[in-house]
């Protein structure tokens, strides 16, 4: 469909998501590169960001909100492991359930990552002002209600 037969609607949700696209880009942008260095990708800071803002997380509800496999999540949690970022531990009210805890030096990394990230964040917000960081938020926030966050 040329460009001049693309209803006005459709346009503007094609630019929307055009320029999430060069947005997530952004955001990640920084963090890949320090993930890199260290061998590791995107999947390995879901999971240290999930871990550092959710204590007592425990595999099985790591595995959830990150809607993968176990087997998926097997390989990063032991990289993670071996370069001695993360911990599992049995958890205190069940032996049974593994808890995931980062150590010192994966809080650092973590922090590291993430704040490059909010740093970009806390700039885009900044310049838009308090009424667009709330549409952005509600906007978000019913998109996310499409992968099941309450």
């Amino acid at each position: 469909m040329p460009r001049s037969a693309v209803p006005k609607g459709q346009a503007a949700l094609n630019e929307a998501w055009r320029v999430m696209h060069f947005a997530l880009r952004a955001v990640i942008a920084g963090p890949d590169r320090i993930l890199a260095t260290r061998g590791l990708t995107r999947m390995h800071h879901r999971i240290l960001f999930f871990v550092a803002h959710t204590p007592g997380m425990s595999v099985g509800e790591l595995q959830a909100t990150l809607d993968v496999t176990k087997q998926a999540l097997n390989a990063p949690l032991r990289q993670l492991q071996t370069q001695s970022l993360i911990e599992l531990a049995k958890a205190d009210h069940d032996a049974r359930v593994r808890e995931i805890r980062l150590t010192e030096s994966g809080a650092a990394l973590e922090a590291q990552l993430t704040g490059e990230q909010q740093r970009l964040f806390a700039d885009a917000f900044a310049k838009a002002g308090a009424q667009a960081h709330e549409g952005w938020r509600t906007v978000m926030l019913e998109l996310a209600k499409h992968a099941g966050m309450k």
